[in-house]
This record gives structure tokens, C-alpha cells and sequence, in this order.
């Protein structure tokens, strides 16, 4: 069922990248927008199909579920919702309506036209450029842009032997035999786990010598974890000099800020730390697609103020749709979406992931030439959830000075080869 009634404004920009257009162009898109409504149970949209169509949920529920099965769930006005349901083309997932929805259909066509042509405070300011005329790097970056939001997109892939593993835990009925076998088909990725097993963080009363005694002593979940983390080193490349300089650069504050993570956790809440230390080493992984399309634009990205705003504008969006079509729980994604938004507070009455990964930015940030403009601890709420620990600026760096070694052996765990 179609309606051609127009949702207010206001409505239109709580959603992304839609807060990105002005009001006029708000009004071209409603003009060229369709309303749909479906009933418990319709299909809305079907995983392998090249629609064209950008789908906003307004109102109700939606079930999504992947070609492995598994499902998760999305209501409307929640952060899952912000950004387009199943985005990337061909769809990566069947949506069904658990409850009666109501979605905005616009043409990706449409969107990204507006999205190239919308304004960009930053760049402006920073060109000395006003509205009336436009210079050609704001033009170029407009390009990009569409880009980035569009099917032209190349999202990283899960590297094999992690996607297999996490896919073979998730199952109730897998063996440790099973996991070590899939780990031992990566004769790379055995060694570095049997290696992280024998590590301090990990490391018993004897050392483990083959893969399978290791999947035993981590356990199932810790050795998921660990296999995706360090399958995420071969994510954080480029082949182009001057940006395989911003990825070495970017994994090493991923991986500062998920040794963080992995001690705040631990801690601090009760919250899984391998679980944390992912968080943390995923918080920039929207960065990654930035950079790799970027080497389509290298004059564009010679100026590095144009490159930091790219990477400002687009890491939450890209980060999101990066971990959906690797289909990670909420929890992850959340973390992403918000992991620079001091100001974000979870609904959730326990501490989360986020509120692990905004903290551990906080500290990584004290003291480097990132610490101009950062707010006072007790003003971000993510910091007075972590509650367990009674907290202030003094006592956390106190803690973290403390926890020194452990941070130290838990970035050596990320260093292992």
C-alpha cells in the first residue's frame, strides 16, 4: 500500500544521511519520496535484489535475516533505524514486518543527486569558500561523497577463516574439534592464536601446543573473538604509500584504544573483555572504506584537511554498514555509530560496549595532539555509567596507570604475527 502524504521536516531529518540536505532539498525529496505501508508478516524487501530503492523505517518493526540465518530485529526511531534497512545492493538480507510498518521509499538516484549537490559546512569554512560560489575541491568532494553512498561503495570482507569460525560458535551444537579445525586451515591464524593462548592474558599452569588444546582453554567465545581480531590486521591496507600512512596510523589508535577497552572492561563492568578488546579494535573500522576509496581520488586527498573531512563526516554511516554486512550484533554497531559522541547516553541500564569504547577514546586521546576540545569526564554520561568503579578524572587515570602492564600486554596480544 502507497500513501503520497509527506512526513514533516523535523521527521525527515532525524534520519541519515537525510540530516545531511537542506530544507529546500528536503522538500524536492518528499516531492519525489513514496510512502509504504506493510502488514505482520508481508516481505518488504528480498536478499539478492538490485531495486534501486533506499528504504527508511518510520513506523513499527522489521526482522532481518541473513543467508546464514541469522536474525535480528529493527524497530522504528531507535539508532538501528537512522540509516536506510538492508541498504546495500543486491540486498544482503530478507526483511520481514514483525508489526505494521510504514516506510519512506526513495530513488538512491534521487538521494545521492541531492547528497552532491548538499552543502558542507566544514570543507567551506576551511577553503574560505562561501555558498556562492563553489571551488573545485568541494566539488570533488561532493563526488566522493556520492560515492561512498552509493552501490559504488567496496565494503572489506570478513577474512575466511574468521567468518567460518564465527559462524560454526553461533551454532549450539559445534565441537571444540570443529573450531579447531576450522582454525588449522589457517595455518597463520593458528599459530597467532596458540601464540595469544600461551600469552600472560591468557597463558595456564602449562603451555598449549596444538590448536585444538587452545580452542579448550580459551573457550569457544573467547577464541571467536580473538580469531576476529586478528584477522582484522589484513582489513587496515592500502596500496597507495601516503594512505598505507593514515591505515598504519589508524590501527594503531584502534589498537590503543581496544587494549583500553579490554581493561575498562574487565575492570569495570561486567561485559565479556575479548568482547570489549573487538569493540575497540572496530570503533574506526567506517575509516578503512574512506581511505581505500580515497586512492581513486589522490589529488583530491593530497590536502589532508579535505581527507579529515571525509573521514569526520561518513566513518559512523560507512562503520555501521560495514558491520551489518558482516552481520554483528547490535551492541557492535552501536559502538561504532557513537564512539566519538561524547554526548551519546545508552537507554540500556547496564554499561555497554559504547560506553567502554567512548571511554577508552577519552583516555587515548589525554595527552595527544587529539585532546583539544575534549569535554570534562564527568560531563560525558558514558563515563558515569561505568559506575562499578566510582569514577573521576583522577581515579581513572590513576586505574589506567595501574593498569599499565595489562594495557601493555594486551597491545603485544595485537602485535603477535
Amino acid at each position: 500500500m502507497a500513501s503520497q502524504e509527506s512526513l514533516p521536516l523535523r521527521r525527515l531529518k532525524e534520519f541519515q544521511p537525510l540530516n545531511r540536505l537542506t530544507d529546500d532539498q528536503l522538500v524536492v525529496l518528499a516531492s519525489r519520496a513514496e510512502r509504504r505501508a506493510h502488514g505482520p508478516g508481508q516481505r518488504v524487501l528480498e536478499r539478492g535484489v538490485r531495486d534501486g530503492l533506499d528504504y527508511f523505517l518510520v513506523t513499527g518493526k522489521v526482522e532481518l535475516e541473513s543467508v546464514d540465518g541469522r536474525k535480528s530485529v529493527i524497530e522504528a526511531e531507535t539508532d538501528q533505524a537512522l540509516n536506510p534497512i538492508a541498504r546495500l545492493q543486491p540486498r544482503m538480507y530478507d526483511v520481514t514486518a514483525v508489526k505494521p510498518c510504514e516506510f519512506l521509499v526513495v530513488e538512491q538516484d534521487v538521494l545521492n543527486q541531492l547528497l552532491r549537490s548538499a552543502p558542507v559546512v566544514q570543507v567551506e569554512m576551511d577553503s574560505g569558500e562561501s555558498h556562492g560560489g563553489e571551488s573545485e575541491e568541494h566539488h570533488l568532494l561532493m563526488e566522493f561523497y556520492a560515492e561512498l553512498r552509493s552501490n559504488q561503495l567496496k565494503l572489506p570482507s570478513v577474512p575466511d577463516v574468521a567468518w567460518k569460525v564465527r559462524r560454526l560458535v553461533d551454532r549450539d551444537d559445534s565441537t571444540a574439534d570443529e573450531v579447531a579445525t576450522a582454525v588449522s586451515a589457517d595455518p597463520a591464524m593458528a599459530a597467532k592464536l596458540v601464540r595469544a593462548c600461551n600469552s600472560p592474558l591468557y597463558r595456564g599452569f602449562s603451555d598449549v601446543r596444538n590448536v585444538r588444546e587452545t580452542v579448550v582453554r580459551l573457550g569457544m567465545r573467547t577464541t571467536r573473538q580473538l580469531v576476529t581480531v586478528f584477522s582484522m590486521r589484513e582489513v587496515f591496507k592500502s596500496r597507495h604509500p601516503s594512505l598505507q600512512k593514515e591505515m598504519e596510523k589508524l590501527w594503531r589508535h584502534s589498537r590503543e584504544v581496544a587494549a583500553l577497552c579490554w581493561v575498562l572492561a574487565d575492570h569495570a563492568t561486567r561485559l565479556n573483555p575479548e568482547e570489549a578488546l573487538l569493540a575497540g579494535l572496530l570503533h574506526d573500522i567506517g575509516v578503512v572504506p574512506v581511505l581505500v576509496q580515497a586512492e581513486h581520488h589522490v589529488n583530491l586527498f593530497a590536502d589532508d584537511t579535505n581527507l579529515k573531512n571525509a573521514i569526520s563526516e561518513l566513518r559512523a554511516d560507512v562503520g555501521t554498514a560495514v558491520l551489518g554486512s558482516w552481520s554483528f550484533p547490535p551492541a557492535f554497531v552501536e559502538a561504532v555509530r557513537h564512539a566519538e559522541d561524547w554526548a551519546y547516553e545508552s537507554r540500556e541500564a547496564e554499561p555497554q560496549l559504547v560506553d567502554v569504547v567512548i571511554v577508552a577514546q577519552l583516555h587515548a586521546m589525554i595527552g595527544s595532539s587529539q585532546n583539544e576540545g575534549l569535554p570534562a569526564f564527568d560531563e560525558v554520561p558514558a563515563y558515569r555509567r561505568l559506575g562499578n568503579l566510582e569514577l573521576n578524572a583522577s581515579r581513572s587515570l590513576e586505574l589506567l596507570t595501574e593498569a599499565r602492564a595489562r594495557v601493555d600486554e594486551v597491545q603485544q596480544l595485537l602485535s603477535i604475527r
